[in-house]
């Protein structure tokens, strides 16, 4: 059992039955005295893909959710469909565009650390590594002189993605992108 105060990003947990994940956590703690911390979490249903927002106090409990968790390689796309493949035992898995949403920017092929959310050998959906290097395809030309703390620029990286990169960073770069913050690390 999960109380409310514990759950993070893409925790997996059961409401009313059905698998939801954790989307989004923002505690808000109110001034006045005794009253307790609230969370504010949005859930995804993993079978419908509706989302679900709730306001709950920090000691609820959810039932962990019974699922399987599997290491997958994204293998490639077949039109609207991204096929991913077990390190395993090689099973394929397919979901479509719909299922993958904001995570399709970050889908390189041959990517691997992705952890699969499987329910009766059928895959609800993908875990992302928390960091991953993508290459700099078009961005301003470097400013000589640029520091690390200075200004930033907007870089597009293979998959079409837009980030605020430092000056000093040039076209085919690798950089390392953080996956929850959708936000420029380090370079490669």
């Amino acid at each position: 059992m999960a109380k409310a105060s514990d759950l993070k990003r893409g925790m997996v947990v059961e409401i009313n039955g059905i698998p939801h994940a954790v989307k989004q956590v923002d505690a808000k703690s109110p001034s006045s005295r005794g009253a307790s911390t609230l969370y504010k979490i949005r859930f995804t249903n993993l079978k419908t893909g509706q989302k679900l927002d709730e306001s709950l106090k920090g000691d609820d409990f959810f039932k962990d959710a019974d699922l399987v968790r599997a290491k997958v390689q994204f293998s490639y796309v077949d039109g609207d469909s991204y096929i991913f493949m077990n390190m395993e035992d090689y099973t394929q898995y397919t979901l479509s565009s719909d299922d993958l949403e904001d995570q399709i920017d970050y889908l390189t092929e041959g990517l691997e650390g992705i952890v699969a959310l499987l329910v009766d050998d059928a895959v609800l959906g993908i875990e992302l590594p928390s960091s991953v290097v993508m290459a700099i395809v078009e961005t301003a030309p470097a400013i000589k002189g640029a520091t690390a703390s200075g200004r930033t620029k907007t870089a597009r990286l293979t998959t079409g993605l837009e980030v605020q990169v430092p000056e000093y960073l040039e076209t085919d770069e690798l950089i390392k992108i953080n996956t929850e913050t959708k936000k420029f690390m380090s370079r490669a």
